[in-house]
C-alpha cells in the first residue's frame, strides 16, 4: 500500500508541474496586476484533461493516506 501512494505521490507532482500558470508572476497577485486570475473561464480540451486527472489522483492520495493512518 505504501508503494502506491508513492506512485500516485510522484504522478500528483507532476501532473500538477504540467498545469498551465494561470498567475504569470506572484508579485502581480499581490498587487491586483493580473485581473483575469478569478475570472470563470472554462477549461478546455488538455486543460481540463489535466485539472480531472489532478483531481482524480488528489482524492486517490487521501483515501490511501487515510486508510494507511487506520491501520
Amino acid at each position: 500500500m505504501e508503494t502506491l501512494l508513492l506512485i500516485i505521490s510522484i504522478l500528483l507532482i507532476a501532473i500538477v508541474l504540467l498545469q498551465s500558470n494561470k498567475a504569470s508572476d506572484s508579485a502581480q497577485i499581490i498587487t491586483g496586476g493580473n485581473e483575469s486570475l478569478f475570472q470563470n473561464s472554462k477549461e478546455r480540451g488538455i486543460e481540463l484533461l489535466i485539472s480531472r486527472i489532478t483531481l482524480i489522483l488528489g482524492i486517490i492520495f487521501f483515501v490511501i493516506s487515510f486508510i494507511l493512518f487506520i491501520k
